[in-house]
């Protein structure tokens, strides 16, 4: 047996032990690279990341590298679960540890955070994201021009707001946006930038999106950061018997699914058109356009036992001028939606995920929503 191969034997053996079976830092399964300057065990994607911060990380292949004694030694003497408990001691509850399925600009800044910038290794640091205000320059999308112009945006913990200005020293801000209502969810592709960042939230009971960029990855995820740890504050005075497991979900959160279907009109004679369609929880929002600011409709899904189903197919006798073949019916208390999608598998994993949303029990929170969905429409 050559050198090499009993290295790979022994690495493979070291990675047996319990925690480096997944990426130290995204959590994807079946490491197969190494940092053999910090011990830890990470995948592919977040081996790239490792490699742009040489004076911290040096990183080698399982399978591929020519690995020292000493190397492996040290693999096998620290290692995922005990390099964790040293550089994520004292991660905020707040803070968004992105996984496998997250875009490069999170993993990025989660990882230098660790390791270069050492955030995490000790209780009671100072942190960035919990200062109370934050205030500076974000490039925003333009409503109806499409071209992105920079903006001053203020995050205030005390008054609950992400506020912004179309100039900076303006007196007036162009919205003022609760942070109750909002979402912050990456979309890189959507928006055409690797810091791309949509905000959501609710203005006057619709829903609102603005799309925002800059060009510093630290600075958009601290943004990301601070609006999730001034939300963690106002649900902790909202709502104070309930724990930090109970309200961290309540945070920023990452759609269900995007993508385009066909709908029809509540007549179901019209033709079917193609929208873009955002799942958020509950709420399955349709656009014309993935950049639109404004959604052209909602349906509010709720619990199976107050009159919500799903069902694959469309109606028998549907008059259907869509090119897309595979049917959806969502019935709500007030009417039928009809939907198609290009491929059956688009098809199953909407139906899934619409299934999985009313199976889900409604909070007090969901049947308030419910009520202003009715009242609306």
């Amino acid at each position: 047996m050559s050198a090499n191969e009993r290295a790979t034997r022994a690495l493979r053996e070291i990675l047996q032990n319990p925690g480096n079976d997944t990426c130290a830092d995204c959590g994807a399964p079946d490491p197969d690279w190494g940092s053999c300057s910090l011990g830890v065990f990470i995948c592919l994607a977040c081996s790239g990341i490792h490699r742009n911060i040489p004076e911290i990380s040096k990183v080698k292949s399982l399978s591929l590298s020519r690995w020292e004694d000493h190397e492996m030694q040290f693999m096998a003497e620290n290692g995922n679960r005990l390099m964790k408990s040293k550089y994520e001691a004292a991660v905020p509850i707040y803070y968004y540890k992105p996984t496998h399925k997250d875009c490069q600009v999170l993993r990025e800044q989660w990882i230098r955070a660790k390791y270069e910038r050492q955030e995490f290794t000790e209780p009671g640091k100072n942190f960035t994201y919990e200062e109370g205000t934050r205030d500076g320059i974000l490039m925003k999308r333009g409503r109806d021009n499409g071209q992105f112009l920079s903006r001053r945006f203020v995050l205030s913990e005390r008054e609950g707001t992400l506020k912004y200005f179309t100039k900076f020293d303006a007196k007036e801000p162009k919205a003022v946006i609760k942070v109750d209502t909002v979402n912050a969810t990456f979309q890189p592709e959507k928006i055409g930038n690797p810091n791309g960042l949509q905000i959501t939230y609710l203005k006057d009971y619709s829903t609102r999106n603005i799309f925002l960029y800059h060009e510093n990855g630290k600075e958009i995820v601290d943004w990301f950061n601070a609006i999730r740890a001034v939300q963690l504050h106002y649900l902790k005075v909202a709502f104070p018997g309930a724990t930090n497991a109970e309200l961290v979900p309540k945070l920023t959160r990452n759609f269900l699914k995007e993508g385009y279907m066909e709908k029809t009109g509540p007549r179901q004679t019209e033709g079917f058109k193609k929208r873009w369609f955002t799942l958020d929880h509950r709420r399955l929002m349709y656009f014309k356009d993935p950049l639109d600011a404004f959604a052209k409709g909602e349906v509010f899904l709720g619990n199976r036992d107050h009159g919500y189903s799903i069902y694959t197919g469309l109606p028998t006798g549907t008059y259907c001028n869509s090119a897309w073949q595979h049917g959806i019916t969502i019935e709500t208390p007030e009417r039928y939606f009809l939907f198609t999608c290009e491929t059956e598998s688009d098809q199953q994993e909407w139906v899934k995920l619409f299934n999985d949303v009313m199976s889900a029990p409604m909070s007090p929170q969901e049947y308030t929503m419910e009520a202003m969905f009715k009242h609306r429409h």
